[in-house]
């Protein structure tokens, strides 16, 4: 992908997600993320090797790109408590892919514009808490 469509692509995600781009390699940045994301409550439920799925199920190849499924426990168990339809959107979606320059960028899903789906407002508190330890991992990488 050129930087040009980098650029606008990257535009967009900032819509529902927040991300970092980072001069580390991919596995430095595997590694970092999985561990900020352990530091603030968070494990990873699932994960999916897209560059592997892509070679595997279509002979394509792709850029290394994953996507980790990342879950707070306690919070999932109250969102599940309040609105048993919420694990639609669960888990908490981190994605990691390298650039064109073999710098990496990572991303989190914005759990306010996620849960916004819902139509509950009374919800907006416990976006904004699971955003700001989502960023805080994120910015720990």
């Amino acid at each position: 992908m050129d930087v040009a469509r980098q650029k606008e692509w990257r535009k967009k995600i900032m819509k529902y997600g927040y991300s970092k781009t980072v001069s580390l390699s991919m596995e430095v940045t595997e590694s970092n993320i999985r561990k900020s994301l352990m530091d603030v409550g968070f494990g990873v439920l699932t994960e999916i090797d897209v560059q592997n799925a892509m070679k595997e199920k279509l002979g394509e190849t792709f850029r290394p790109y994953k996507i980790l499924g990342a879950c707070n426990p306690p919070i999932a168990f109250q969102a599940l408590s309040e609105e048993i339809e919420i694990g639609l959107l669960l888990p908490c979606n981190i994605v990691l892919w390298e650039n064109d320059n073999q710098s990496v960028t990572v991303a989190a899903i914005d759990a306010k514009a996620m849960l916004s789906v819902t139509g509950r407002n009374d919800m907006a508190e416990m976006a904004d808490h699971i955003n700001g330890l989502l960023h805080t991992a994120i910015d720990a990488v």
